[in-house]
C-alpha cells in the first residue's frame, strides 16, 4: 500500500521549467484579451475573448490543478460540469442574440 502511494505522489510532481511557460503563456493571452476587448471584431469579440479564456481555463486546469494526473472518475464529473456550461453560454447567447438584432 504504501508503495502505491509514493507511486502516485511521484506523478503529481512537475519541473518548473513547465510551470513558468504556462505563466508566460497565461500572461499573453491575457494580453491578448485586452486587445481583442480593445478591437472591435463586431459580434466576434465575445467569441474570441471566450475562446481566449477557454485556452486559459484549460492551461490552469491541466497543468496547475493536475486534472491530467486525477483519476478518471474525477474527470468524467469535471467534463459533466463543463458540458452543463457550454448548455448554458449556448443558451445565454441564443437569448443575446435575439435581442441584438
Amino acid at each position: 500500500m504504501e508503495k502505491n502511494l509514493e507511486h502516485r505522489h511521484e506523478k503529481h510532481t512537475a519541473h518548473y521549467g513547465i510551470y513558468i511557460l504556462v505563466w508566460f503563456a497565461l500572461l499573453i493571452l491575457t494580453g491578448l484579451t485586452v486587445t481583442v476587448a480593445g478591437i472591435n471584431f463586431g459580434k466576434l469579440t465575445v467569441t474570441a475573448a471566450l475562446l481566449i479564456a477557454s485556452i486559459k481555463s484549460y492551461l490552469v486546469l491541466t497543468i496547475f490543478m493536475h486534472l491530467r494526473l486525477e483519476q478518471k472518475a474525477f474527470r468524467v464529473f469535471i467534463g459533466i460540469a463543463l458540458f452543463f456550461i457550454i448548455i448554458s453560454f449556448v443558451l445565454l447567447f441564443a437569448d443575446y442574440t435575439s435581442y441584438v438584432r
